[in-house]
């Protein structure tokens, strides 16, 4: 019997090649910083000659610049050194959160070059207006960023709740349901700045784009006391805001389920007949461990937004016994449902940013101690380093400012043939 295959893709010809291979030599200097055309002929396993004349497509281009000579300590002449350039393409990331929106644009290197925060209370204003609102702060951080001769490639949004195909389906502390969000950015923003009306728009769970910060950016801070230590390649990130996000990352890549809303984990139920959530169950986590949840637990008002949350901070560090009482009762209820998922999934690390970060003092040995009573592995001891703070050198906005440049970076004849 005949089988019926799947239709093979066309024969690569020189075009298709050399574009695949300027791919590969600007991906090597970007992810070593700095490399000679040595250096990067053997990792990608061209010859230098190939690589040579890559690199001066590149250099004629804009991506890459050379700086002086390096040294490798063996024989032979010392090679220029290769740097993705810091003016030319860049990603404009703009998060959109229930009580603030930051937006930042990144080099080609990934550097947080622009940012502009704004601290807004978002719930119950009609989508359009938000994304107009975002907007407005993006042409402002790009006429920041046009000084620094830094030209947007395109725009991603970073949004809470379940986004798909441009779409926020379903954000429950917004009030957003089927919400076309790259759609409306899209149109304000080119109606601020009409040049910029073809720029492409994507979106993220903002939970994910932080989650791609910490694994691309993070810089071993997180507890304060292991700077330097390994990255991890597999982990839990969990982001505390107004609700909880959560992203579940795997090698390397973001695992994103069968359609694309894994890591939810704000709305795993920790009590079944618990409060009742925004999303329409009961007892979900975010009800108790979500930034409301926190400040009405330590007697502050819980629209207070980020100015509440420093207070919660001042009140724990003084050790005033109710807000120590509520950040226990939170961290005890992390551990509860992210031990579940850590026996699930069986995660290098758990990683806790947004307002989690700055309260980890409090909240850390309460859900450290739930994970080593109920992980079964028994690779969790309390106190063990695998519960960490995020670094502080990443977050939702400069995640999806990334994820454009990485896009320029997999396919930069693209990009060329795209701006002219």
């Amino acid at each position: 019997m005949k089988k019926t295959l799947d239709p093979l893709e066309p024969k690569a010809d020189k075009a298709t090649v050399r574009r695949h291979n300027l791919s590969l030599v600007l991906r090597a200097v970007h992810d070593e910083g700095e490399a000679t055309r040595a250096a990067v002929a053997a990792r990608v396993g061209l010859t230098r000659a190939a690589v040579s004349s890559l690199v001066e497509q590149l250099l004629g281009s804009g991506f890459l610049t050379e700086s002086g000579k390096t040294f490798s300590g063996q024989a032979g002449r010392p090679g220029t050194a290769l740097r993705v350039a810091r003016t030319g393409p860049a990603g404009l990331g703009v998060e959109i959160n229930v009580d603030y929106v930051s937006v930042c644009v990144v080099d080609l290197a990934g550097t947080d070059r622009v940012r502009l925060t704004e601290h807004l209370d978002n719930r119950d204003v009609p989508p359009g207006e938000v994304l107009a609102r975002a907007a407005r702060i993006a042409a402002r951080t790009l006429e920041s960023a046009g000084e620094q001769e830094l030209r947007p490639a395109g725009v991603r949004l970073a949004l809470p709740g379940l986004v798909s195909g441009g779409t926020v389906r379903q954000a429950p502390n917004l009030g957003w349901n089927q919400v076309a969000a790259e759609d409306l950015f899209g149109q304000a923003l080119g109606a601020l700045r009409p040049g910029l009306g073809d720029l492409p728009v994507g979106s993220e769970n903002e939970a994910n784009a932080a989650a791609l910060a910490e694994l691309w950016f993070g810089d071993g801070d997180g507890d304060g006391t292991a700077a330097g230590r390994t990255r991890a390649r597999s982990f839990l990130y969990l982001s505390g805001e107004i609700g909880v996000g959560g992203a579940v990352v795997v090698e390397g890549e973001l695992l994103r389920g069968a359609h694309g809303f894994a890591g939810e984990i704000g709305h795993v139920v920790a009590e079944a007949e618990g409060p009742e959530c925004r999303c329409g169950s009961r007892g979900c986590l975010e009800q108790y461990a979500g930034q409301a949840a926190l400040l009405r637990g330590a007697g502050i008002d819980e629209d207070a937004g980020g100015p509440g949350v420093a207070e919660l901070e001042r009140r724990a560090a003084a050790g005033d016994a109710l807000a120590v009482a509520a950040l226990e009762r939170a961290g005890r209820m992390l551990g509860l449902v992210v031990s579940g998922a850590v026996n699930l999934l069986d995660p290098e690390a758990v990683v806790l940013g947004g307002v989690f970060r700055p309260l980890m003092p409090w909240l850390g040995p309460a859900a450290d101690g739930e994970l080593s009573r109920r992980v079964v592995s028994g690779l969790w001891p309390a106190g063990g380093g695998r519960l960490r703070a995020s670094s502080s050198s990443g977050d939702a906005a400069r995640g999806a400012a990334a994820l454009v440049v990485r896009d320029v970076v997999t396919d930069p004849v693209g990009y060329v043939a795209r701006v002219g």
